[in-house]
Order: structure tokens, then C-alpha cells, then sequence
């Protein structure tokens, strides 16, 4: 599907965005935005750019966060399997001795 223009609401705000991604994937993410954006603003105050602004870089920071707890994980996960061939390895070559 070619890009189109997508009408999405975030924090009160419309706005107009053309993408290839789907309308449904769209509206999904500025509702996360949105969330992210009543989250930091304070009750009873206004949402403005800067708090959209915020919003971003907390999302940002919690993306950042995931990649680093998905690289460890499959770095230990990696060092495991490794760990766990060399024991079959030393199991074949011991078996084959005999």
C-alpha cells in the first residue's frame, strides 16, 4: 500500500500525517503518545508542545531501555547456547573415546 494521509489526535491536537503504515498502527501509536502525554502533564493543565515534546523523549528513553534489556538478554542467551555445545562437544568427544 502507497503512503496516504492518516488524520490522528494527540494530546487534544490534530494532525495530519501521510505514511505507508496503516491507519489502524497509526491511531494505535498517537493514542501511546497521547497516554505518554497525560502521564507527564500535570492534572487540570493544558497539554502543550513542550509536554508532546517530553512525551517523545520519555518514549524514546523507555525504547532505549528495551533494546539494552533485548541486546543483554540475547547476548547471556548467546554465552548459554555457547556454554551448552561445548558441553555436548566434551559429552560426544568423551563417548567417542570409548
Amino acid at each position: 500500500m502507497g503512503p496516504r494521509a492518516v488524520q490522528l489526535r494527540v494530546a487534544g491536537q490534530s494532525y495530519k500525517v501521510v505514511s505507508s503504515a496503516s491507519e489502524e498502527e497509526l491511531q494505535r501509536l498517537a493514542q501511546t503518545v497521547s497516554a505518554k502525554v497525560e502521564e507527564i502533564t500535570p492534572r487540570g493543565k493544558i497539554a502543550t508542545s513542550q509536554s508532546v515534546l517530553l512525551a517523545a523523549i520519555a518514549l524514546a528513553h523507555e525504547l532505549e531501555e528495551e533494546r539494552a534489556r533485548r541486546v543483554s538478554l540475547e547476548r547471556r542467551a548467546r554465552d548459554m547456547l555457547r556454554r551448552v555445545l561445548v558441553r555436548i562437544d566434551h559429552a560426544l568427544d568423551t563417548n567417542s573415546d570409548t
